[in-house]
């Protein structure tokens, strides 16, 4: 068998006889109970180390391992798409990527990404991120707009990284959220891991989590949102929406962390209904841009930092909103 990941799971004592295909697809894995069958099928399921079939009833204490075998690296071809470059030398770039565009291949997304691209562009990108993520020292999620990192040389990937790990990067963001924030200013330092129901998904949780710390400052308040500037001291998988649902403000437009929940509108007073129901369908992706990035280049020792303006469509979620309040 292939090199694999594997999930290694205990049943709980009070757990009652449950089919295991059944078992697994309710595990939070991300799994279809078809999918689980033929993980089983495939001898990737063990209990108490035996190969078993489907319908094996669980039991107290099994102990269930799932295995996942690594796919085969598709190799990621250079394609002609145009970059918006903002700085660039033999040692690294800073690109503004745009919504709608993923960062590295990944199943469903092998073409057409911000590597893809780069590769094009540049020939050669630092290898400490993989075949898939070559020059990646930091993301973007695929609907999030604006400024990012990328590296040449493995050196200055290594650098780059020591500056996130250490906090002296200057990361700022952009996004308007749902309701009015009682705070003009604030941290929110809660840990965030895997959402246990979907491992597409990451939620504020203390199992198997990381420490995550976002500031915030209020920059604008509207009727029925809050134009917020974020600071990301760390750099953890959906962060900023993460926490900011959390906070019960989330991220106008998110469809994956409530910000595209229709009940919204009815948290309202009346009166403000349909300039919820309005924002909500104006806001085709989530409204979040990186706007700022500033770090010291790993060559010259120079501090440099870079801006980039807010894209029309979150310029025209601003505009509505302002409207509101003359």
């Amino acid at each position: 068998m292939a090199e694999s990941e594997t999930i290694i799971h205990k049943a709980p004592e009070n757990q009652e006889k449950i089919r295991l295909d059944l078992y697994i697809s309710k595990m939070g894995l991300g799994l279809s109970r078809s999918q689980a069958q033929k993980l089983i099928e495939n001898s990737c399921v063990l209990i108490n180390g035996n190969s078993v079939k489907p319908h094996y009833l669980i039991k107290a204490k099994d102990e269930i391992q799932v295995l996942f075998p690594k796919k085969e690296t598709t190799k990621v071809i250079p394609e002609n798409i145009p970059l918006e470059i903002y700085f660039e030398d033999e040692y690294l770039l800073v690109v503004n990527k745009p919504a709608g565009m993923v960062v590295h291949p990944a199943p469903g997304n092998y073409s057409g990404t911000l590597v893809n691209a780069l590769l094009y562009h540049c020939g050669d990108l630092s290898s400490m991120g993989g075949r898939q993520r070559p020059g990646i020292v930091h993301r973007l999620d695929k609907d999030t707009s604006g400024l990012l990192m990328v590296a040449k040389t493995n050196e200055v990937h290594r650098q780059l990284a020591k500056q996130l790990e250490r906090r002296t990067l200057n990361r700022k963001y952009l996004t308007v959220v749902w309701g009015k924030i009682e705070r003009k200013e604030g941290t929110i330092e809660v840990p965030i891991g895997r959402y246990a129901f979907d491992r597409k998904k990451m939620a504020v949780t203390p199992f198997a989590s990381r420490e995550a710390i976002t500031n915030f400052h209020l920059q604008e308040e509207f009727d029925v949102a809050t134009l917020l500037e974020l600071k990301l001291l760390t750099g953890r998988t959906h962060q900023i929406r993460v926490h900011l649902a959390h906070y019960g403000h989330p991220v106008v437009g998110d469809p994956t962390y409530g910000g595209r929940k229709r009940s919204l509108i009815f948290e309202f007073p009346k009166n403000l209904h349909t300039r919820a129901a309005q924002l909500m369908d104006l806001a085709s992706r989530q409204v979040l841009h990186a706007g700022i990035v500033g770090f010291v280049h790993p060559v010259s020792g120079e501090y440099l930092e870079f801006s980039s303006p807010l894209p029309e469509d979150i310029k025209k979620v601003l505009e509505f909103l302002r409207a509101g309040a003359r």
